[in-house]
Formats: structure tokens, sequence, C-alpha cells
């Protein structure tokens, strides 16, 4: 209490006093600090009883002034002392000891708001980044520490002065021997006492500085002599030779980088403010664009460990059943912003602490990659997937318990979507498909186990886990990567393959006598049409609505005329079992818009892949190569070859994927999806013979329906919620699936004609 009152009236006299020079006054403030460890018994007496905290802040707000009144970069006399004498060395040396008690947060606080508040740069002083590696060193050490807050202050100032000048950091990668020898045996007070009692009697009378700043842990420093002799030279920033350093540790193979180290300490702190802002540290330091320190980052530090660590811990911490809609539904996480109380939450669910944890965690990881240094980003994105993708989320994704492939799926789902980084999202989709690109073969599907096991999900007996493996699918392929498409579906398309080359003569321009386009399919000889008599009025009807073929078919660019695909996706579904024109606003012209905005979205990722405008060229494409359309074009045209069979919602899921594939801008995947006109080589199938063999079924099933048009229709005006579902109706499933595919194929048709559109609009 004497001494805040002493304190208080020190300041009042000052206050009336004649203001001394700066440096005078400057040198004043030290000297009261120092006497206090010569004149004062009592070890025990908290810091915020004695005038110290005083004196170190009336010594900030000097060095502020004397800045401001000087040019830019020009370093004034209070500062020239600061550094020649080693203040911050000394200063070290009692927040270290912490003596007086609480003289580790003080000196925190002064190095924070030094490195904070002065303009010009001090950290490429010795006697300032020295001292600050040596105060980094103490943080982080003991977790609960009174003096968190201000080691996480003072780390996150030094963090932004290396981002400010990046090629600092290489001050703060230090060798392993020489960190490890930081620490003095000789206790504190008797190493400074005994100095400051026989003071040298020049340095007394020229600065009123003692050899307190002699510096007591030289002793045990294994320093250079090179290092010793820089410290003495003169204190001016400007003459000193960045690049000349001796500490730049670039040629070091073993180093420490403890300002990471104490910040990933500061990461397992109870205080979630404290982890916050270690974060943010962690993300400014790996951002910073010097190769060595980006090496020595994810090398010598924990930083790989703690993100796959910490993933893993929350991931476990899920439970082995939720909900997939409670997962895809749960609202987006900010890794800085996780404040979740499920008491105020109305829809809360088992698990959603838990899961926002995870998806919070996994955020972070996300932006941390994504700000990361190309290298460092890379090492960090192949870690997770190695120690968390692989060992820990694979053997969930490979499981047989139908619940547990339900949750996982969805877990894996949510995780494509809420990943960004370009490296991160490389990683997961060869985490989900592996490296491969050359082409599949039947007998090879199996050769990426993952990769097979969740296409093969996609025909699961379990329609569920088929929904929502499709789903994942589908958000996949909107991901902004060319192996995604290529290793899918791309990779078999290759050599076109699929077609069975003609070359062109007469005949092939003329009508042929049957009415069908030269080349096409000939349903009579089909299996699924051999119950048609040739009179049959349905079978007449449909055949005769395919687009004859005329001379002028296909352009001189080879591409067959939009408006002759547009109508043959548009009259594959005999007009007996269409409905939409009984229903207003469901016509194709309401496809276009959609079709218009996502072949935009699908192609401004897609332009920078350096796509051919055309297809290969027969003469160098390997025809006689036996064509397998890939394992996952086969699952969906398998389903698509069930659609009349199939549940709704799995049939939106299939139609829905299969459009999305039909988006992208690449002449191959054009031609075999969107052409009904190519030539198919035997044994091949492409969508639209697909769809033409279901056409067909459906044909022979609707003789056998009575009242089939009403009932069509009924059971779309309930699918659009306009008729109530109290009634039972027969062949529903059938029905629904009519109705998929007839809207499925005005999608098509409406994809077609943008990407005509496009492709011919400069």
């Amino acid at each position: 209490m004497f001494s805040k009152f002493t304190s208080i009236l020190q300041h009042a006299v000052e206050a009336l006093a004649p203001s001394l020079p700066l440096q005078e006054d400057f040198v004043y403030h030290w000297k009261a600090i120092t006497h206090y460890y010569i004149e004062t018994s009592d070890d025990k007496a908290p810091v915020t009883d004695t005038n110290i905290p005083s004196h170190l802040e009336q010594m900030l707000d000097i060095l502020i002034q004397e800045e401001n009144e000087r040019e830019s970069g020009e370093t004034g006399p209070c500062m020239e002392y600061l550094l020649h004498h080693k203040i911050l060395e000394t200063l070290y040396t009692l927040g270290k000891a912490d003596c007086p008690p609480g003289m580790k947060q003080q000196v925190l606080s002064f190095y924070t708001k030094l490195l904070g508040r002065i303009r010009q740069p001090l950290l490429p002083h010795i006697n300032v980044h020295r001292p600050v590696q040596k105060l980094i060193r103490l943080c982080g050490e003991v977790l609960t520490a009174p003096t968190e807050n201000e080691e996480i202050q003072f780390l996150c100032i030094v963090c932004a002065k290396l981002k400010q000048d990046p090629y600092l950091v290489n001050f703060f990668l230090e060798n392993k021997s020489k960190a490890g020898a930081s620490g003095s045996s000789i206790p504190v007070r008797e190493s400074i006492s005994g100095k400051l009692k026989e003071p040298s009697a020049s340095s007394a009378s020229d600065t009123g500085q003692t050899e307190l700043t002699g510096e007591p842990e030289a002793a045990t420093n294994n320093e250079t002599e090179s290092t010793e002799q820089t410290s003495e030279e003169p204190a001016s920033v400007n003459t000193l030779n960045i690049s000349s350093q001796s500490e730049a540790p670039a040629n070091h193979p073993n180093q420490d980088y403890n300002l990471v180290n104490s910040l990933l300490n500061l990461t397992r702190s109870p205080d979630g403010r404290i982890v916050v802002k270690a974060c943010e540290g962690l993300m400014l330091l790996v951002s910073l664009p010097e190769p060595a320190a980006a090496k020595c980052l994810t090398e010598n530090t924990a930083l790989c460990e703690l993100l796959t660590e910490r993933l893993t811990v929350f991931y476990k911490a899920l439970p082995q059943s939720m909900d997939p809609l409670d997962i895809e539904t749960v609202e987006s996480v900010n890794w800085g912003l996780d404040a979740y109380s499920g008491k105020e939450d109305t829809t809360a669910f088992p698990g959603k602490r838990a899961l926002i944890s995870f998806l919070s965690w996994l955020d972070y990881c996300d932006q941390l990659i994504k700000e990361a240094q190309k290298t460092a980003a890379v090492t960090l994105a192949r870690y997770v997937r190695e120690r968390f993708f692989v060992s820990v989320m694979e053997p969930q994704l490979m499981q047989t318990s139908e619940i547990g492939i339900l949750t996982s799926t969805a877990l894996l789902n949510r995780l494509i979507r809420q990943v960004t980084s370009e490296a991160l999202l490389q990683e997961t989709i060869y985490f989900i498909l592996g490296e491969q690109r050359e082409p599949e073969t039947l007998a090879g599907i199996n050769s990426y186990p993952l990769r097979h096991r969740l296409i093969e999900h996609c025909d699961h007996l379990s329609d569920e886990i088929s929904i929502m493996t499709l789903r994942m699918f589908e958000h996949l392929l909107q991901k902004p990567s060319e192996h995604i498409i290529y290793n899918l579906v791309l990779r078999n398309l290759e050599e076109r393959n699929y077609t069975e080359y003609k070359p062109p003569c007469q005949e092939d321009k003329d009508v042929v006598e049957n009415g069908q386009i030269a080349g096409a399919i000939d349903l009579e000889e089909d299996p699924l049409f051999t119950d048609l008599s040739p009179g049959n009025r349905l079978s007449a009807d449909w055949l005769s609505a395919s687009p004859p073929q005329t001379p002028d078919h296909t352009k001189s660019d080879g591409k067959t005329e939009v408006h002759k695909i547009v109508n043959s996706f548009l009259c594959l579904v005999p007009d007996e079992a269409k409905s939409s024109y009984h229903v207003e606003g469901t016509g194709y012209d309401t496809y276009l818009r959609d079709a218009h905005r996502q072949f935009r979205e699908f192609c401004a990722f897609c332009t920078r892949w350096e796509w051919p405008g055309a297809p290969k060229t027969f003469e160098k494409c390997r025809l006689d190569a036996a064509f397998f359309e890939g394992h996952f074009l086969k699952v969906l045209f398998d389903r698509m070859g069930r659609i009349l069979d199939q549940p709704y919602d799995v049939n939106l899921q299939v139609t829905s994927v299969l459009s999305k594939l039909s988006m992208f801008p690449h002449p191959h995947i054009h031609e075999y999806l969107l052409d009904p006109y190519i030539n198919l080589a035997p044994g091949c199938r492409s969508l639209f013979s697909v769809i033409v063999r279901v056409v067909g079924d459906l044909m022979l099933r609707i003789q056998r329906i009575p009242d089939f048009t009403p009932k069509l229709l009924q059971v779309r005006k309930r699918l659009l919620g306009l008729d109530p579902e109290d009634a039972v109706i027969d062949h529903s499933t059938l029905l629904e699936g009519v109705i998929v595919l007839e809207e499925f194929c005005k999608e098509l048709a409406a994809i077609a004609f943008v990407k005509f559109h496009a492709s011919t609009t400069p």
C-alpha cells in the first residue's frame, strides 16, 4: 500500500517538475528498476506492490514519444540506449525468474507493447531478436499459467511482425543444441545483485547503466565468438546487413522453431480464447513464404500431429449412429466462432456438440492449409490424408454395418462439401478415388478398394446408403479438380473405342427404308422388343417419333444439329407415357435456365484444364481396344436401366448424378452421353441406348396397366403436392419412374441445347 502511495506521489512530482530530456528521463526510470534489486530484500512481495510496472510504462511512453518526434526510421538516443545496453536481455532474465512475483507478466507486456507500438523495425537487431527468442521459449511451458494471456499476446505480436517482414523468420529458426542450452544454473538474484554492487565507474557516470546487462546466461550459451562480437556493434538498425546474419539457418538440417512450439503448447489451454489466438498465430506462421521456415515447420515441429490428432479425437467422439439429415443440414461452422450452447439450441440432436467441434476443427485445418506456403500446404495435407483419412475414416467407410456405413458416408459427404483448400482437396480426392489414371478394366475395378467399395455402395441393398453415396459423388463432381472426372469417366473415353468407325459414304446420308437413323440401334432386333407386333400402334407411333435422318444432319464441323439431338431426347418417351403437358409449368423450357446456370458454373473451373474443343480424331484413336465404360458409369447405367422398379428418391439421385456428368464440357463426354447419333461399337452402351431399352420395357408394361394415363397424372399431381395422398394407386413405383424418366429426358435435351449454344457463341 505504501509503495502505491509512493508511486502516486512520484507521478505528481514529475508533473510539477520541469521535464527532463527524454534520454535522462529514460535512464532515470531504468535506474529506478535496477536499484530495486540492489536495495530490496523482500523477494515475496508481488511486483504490483512495487514501482516497477509504472517505470516500465514510463520507459515505453518515452520511446513512443521519441519516435513520434523524429523522422521515420531514425533511431533516437533512448532506443539506442535500450539496444546497446541489452535492457531486453536483462528484462528477460528477470521475467524468467519471475522476480519479484508477477514480473514475468510485466516483461511479457513490455515486450508486446514495444514490438506493437514502435513503428521502426526492431527484430533485425540481435539485442532484440535474441531476447525475444529466449522469451518465446518461456511461453506455453505451463498450462493454465497466470501469464497465459500475456504469453499469447506476445507470441501473436511476434507473428504479426514476421508477417510484415517474412525474411525475419530466419532469426527464429534455431539450432537444437543452441536452444537446449538457454538456461543458467546461477540464481538470478545472485547473478544480478553481484554485478550491481560493483558497477563500472565509467558506465555509471556516463549512462547510469551498470553491468546489470552483462548476460548472466553467457556462460552456458553455446554461441559463437562472432555472435558475441556482433552484440557489441553500434545499435543503429540501419547499419545491419540482414542477409549476412550468422544466425540465418538455411543450411541447418536440425532446427528448433520455438515460436511454433510455444503456440502449439498454448493450443492445449482450457481457455478457448487462448486456443483461438494460438491458432491464429500458427496460421500467420504457416503463410510465411520462406522455404526454410516452411520445411522446419512441417519437419521439426508437432504441427502435423496437432492437426491430425485433434481431427481423430473429435471424429471418434461422434456417435456411431447419426441421422444423415442432421449431418447434412447442421449449420456451417467457422473455426474461430465455435461457441455452441446445447441448452439454447431448440434444434439440438444427439451428438450435435461433438459434430460442430469436429467440423470446426476441420474448417481450421482447411483454412490453415489454404493459407500455408505451397510446400508446407502439400506436406500438411498429405499428413492429414495418411494419419486421419486412411487411418481413421477408411475403416469406418469399409465396414459392413449399414448404420455405420450410412453415418460415415454422410460425414465424408459433409467433409467434401466443406473442404476448399487446393492441397487438402487433392488429398481428399486421392483418398476417395486413388491416383490411377490409366483406363479401367472389368477385372481390375478392385485395384483401389475404397473407390470400389464406394461405387458399389451406389447400388447397395439399402436405398439410404445408395442415395447418400450417390449424393457424395454428386458433390465430389462439383469440386474444381480435373482428377475427379478423369478418374471416374474420362480415362475410359480417351480412345473413343465406344464407337464403330465407318468411313462416310453416300448411303449413310440417305434415309433408310424403315425410317430409322443409319447406324442407330435396331429396336426390332432387340430382345426387349420381340413382343411388339409390327402393326402395334404404340410401337409404330413411338418409332416414328424419332427424328428422321436428313442429308444435312451433320454439319461440316462434325456436330450433329442440336435440334435433332433435342428432339431425340424429347421424343424418347411415347406420348401415352407423358404427363407433364397436363400440368402447368413443367415444360422443357423450364430446364433451360437451370442448365444454363449450371453449365456456366462447370465451365468456370473447367477452363483451366485445357480440354480439347473437338473429339480426338479417329485416326489417332485405338478403336480396336476393348471398351469398358468404367465402374462408375457401369453402376449408374445399371441403376438407370432399373428406373421403373426403383424408389422415387433413388431415381432422382441417379438422374441428378448423370445430369452433372453430362454438364462437363469435354467433347468425349458430350459425345458419349448426349449424342444419340453415334455408331456404338458392338457390345457397347451409351446413356441414350440405356434409356431406349428402358422405354422399350415401358412400352410392354403400359399395355398391362388399365387406366395408365389417368393414374400417371394422379401420381404426378401427388408428387407436386396438388393431390391428397390418401388414395392408393397401383404400380406407383413404376408410375413415379415414368415421371422421372420423362423429366430426365427433358433435362438432357436442355443440357444438350445449352452446350451446343455455348460452343457456337463466340
